[in-house]
């Protein structure tokens, strides 16, 4: 018989209106990062015209998301307090191999806070940590929102992972590890989305041709995958396959610890008092 201490804690769960928002944001991302395979030939050849925007349009249904589930759920001091933890170690973490290689070991700490805390939170999380990386670096720019999205699609995809209250140990960590590293190739796949069309203006095989047929802009997106950025990839795949690995039966122990204790999901209950 399964115990409430074995039972899968949730720091946010997901209801009506939650779910309503992350649609909404997740189809304005997919839009967002998928519009240069179906662009005219009129479309401009860059996202720095509408970085800004979807920016703008971001943050609301970003905020939306954490004000959706509040109405659902609530949303306590805990585990704001729980997000802010994580997001500033996760901010922390990316610079420390940032632009080496692809080594950004934020990537476990992302999945396995997802995988414990819920898809709710999970994207919350990866989009917060994404921002306050940026600032602390200095890279903010017009690639940033979508940074946000993307990242916080891999922590949301890790609390939806099957099995939350019933798979541990070996099992669960190679899933863990497998997703990791597919969300870590993934995500430097929609990334390449959002710049590919800055080199639109050179004469070579992997450009963006706005007007191409899909086919053709399927086959030089893939040479540009191929050519810029799998060589980032691969190493941020086998990083965060590794660190899952070998440091995931501590993390994930020490993150379902501190929800139990956090209890997020214990009712709350006023006793009437004494008089005095």
């Amino acid at each position: 018989m399964r115990t409430t201490h074995d039972r899968q804690a949730r720091a946010v769960r997901l209801g009506p209106r939650s779910v309503t928002a992350l649609a909404l944001i997740s189809a304005i991302g997919v839009m967002a990062f998928g519009w240069p395979l179906l662009a005219d030939s009129a479309s401009g050849l860059a996202h720095s015209k509408d970085a800004p925007w979807l920016f703008a349009a971001m943050l609301p249904l970003l905020l939306g998301v954490v004000v959706a589930t509040i109405a659902d759920t609530g949303l306590d001091a805990k585990a704001i307090a729980m997000l802010g933890v994580l997001a500033a170690a996760g901010a922390a973490l990316r610079p420390l191999g940032a632009g080496t290689a692809g080594i950004e070991p934020m990537f476990f700490l992302m999945v396995l806070s997802g995988r414990v805390l819920g898809p709710g939170f999970g994207f919350v999380l990866g989009s917060v940590s994404m921002f306050a990386s940026a600032l602390l670096t200095g890279g903010v720019g017009p690639w940033m929102p979508f940074q946000m999205l993307a990242m916080g699609w891999v922590s949301m995809g890790a609390g939806l992972l099957p099995g939350p209250d019933r798979l541990r140990g070996r099992r669960e960590l190679l899933m863990l590890a497998l997703y990791g590293a597919l969300a870590s190739l993934c995500y430097g796949t929609v990334m390449n989305l959002q710049g590919w069309p800055y080199i639109g203006s050179l004469a070579t095989g992997i450009s963006f041709v706005p007007g191409d047929p899909l086919p053709d802009s399927l086959s030089r997106f893939l040479a540009y995958c191929l050519a810029t950025s799998l060589g980032w990839d691969i190493p941020r795949a086998l990083i965060t396959t590794t660190a899952t690995l070998t440091l995931g039966p501590v993390l994930l122990k020490a993150l379902r610890r501190a929800t139990r204790r956090a209890a997020f999901e214990a009712p709350v209950a006023f006793e009437p008092g004494d008089g005095r």
